[in-house]
């Protein structure tokens, strides 16, 4: 039983010291890149002769180098000049905790060993039409919790959490993606995915598109709409007034003439007719 406790407090004391702050003689380095874009982890090394380097995330080793032989696990990672090392076609996937051991021989000629820890921000903005479905693939095995900044609003709100889950009706997890059901408009702004340690993984800008472009077409068309019937409203009720007047003025004029032709008549005999 003590045995038991004992092994377990030591188990939690590692896991303490590994994800928490860096060690000592350990360098920290926040790195951000954009996704499908490429991003340098810098070794910021000086020119020493190096032996070899490994690259690791969650105590696997995804990239290394020995005598400048070296080996990617899927060929989206290489050197760059004495040993930065260059991810290229970023995914959400990529974001996290990396560690880089490098090995190099001192003055003395004595084996030495470096380490770089560095934690890689990834970014995207994402547009989607208001009333369709919007998939975010943010939940990695070290998310966390995922937060939300509406675009009106400086506050945060949690909406996914581990061990809680979703915090909206609207909000699924499927096929290990966070998805919303039908955007609207509180559900644009800034999503971020945030580790154990609410680092930040993941930055995703989402943008809804499609109901500003309609409405302004809708009133573009009502203005046109009202135009025009004005238009057709004005030619022919003008077009009837004046032949109105016109009328009356030729009966006007014709009853006078009409008047002055039988007084004509009727004083001097003349028969107009």
């Amino acid at each position: 039983m003590i045995l038991t406790m004992f092994s377990n407090l030591l188990l939690l004391f590692c896991f303490i010291c590994h994800s928490g702050t860096p060690r000592a003689g350990t360098k920290l380095l926040h790195v951000t890149g954009k996704k499908g874009d490429s991003v340098i982890l810098p070794c910021e090394f000086g020119a020493r002769q190096i032996s070899h380097f490994y690259l690791s995330s969650w105590s696997k080793t995804i990239y290394g180098c020995e005598n400048e032989e070296c080996e990617s696990e899927n060929g989206r990672v290489f050197k760059q000049g004495n040993c930065d090392v260059v991810i290229k076609d970023l995914s959400f996937s990529d974001a996290g905790k990396y560690v880089l051991r490098i090995y190099y021989n001192n003055a003395q000629s004595m084996l030495e060993r470096l380490t770089l820890e560095y934690y890689l921000h990834i970014q995207d903005e994402i547009s989607v039409k208001m009333g369709e479905e919007l998939k975010l693939d943010v939940l990695l095995t070290d998310t966390e919790k995922v937060v939300h900044q509406n675009k009106m609003s400086s506050e945060w709100t949690v909406v996914w959490e581990r061990r809680a889950g979703v915090r909206s009706d609207r909000l699924t997890v499927r096929d290990g993606n966070l998805t919303i059901n039908e955007l609207t408009v509180t559900d644009e702004g800034i999503y971020q995915v945030l580790d154990f340690d609410d680092e930040i993984l993941i930055t995703v800008t989402v943008t809804g598109s499609g109901t500003d472009s309609k409405e302004n077409h809708t009133d573009d068309k009502t203005d046109d709409t009202k135009q025009v019937s004005a238009l057709d409203w004005m030619i022919p009720n003008g077009m009837g007034f004046s032949l109105v007047v016109l009328c009356l003025t030729l009966i006007l004029i014709m009853t006078r003439n009409h008047r002055i032709f039988r007084y004509i008549y009727f004083t001097f005999g003349y028969d107009y007719r």
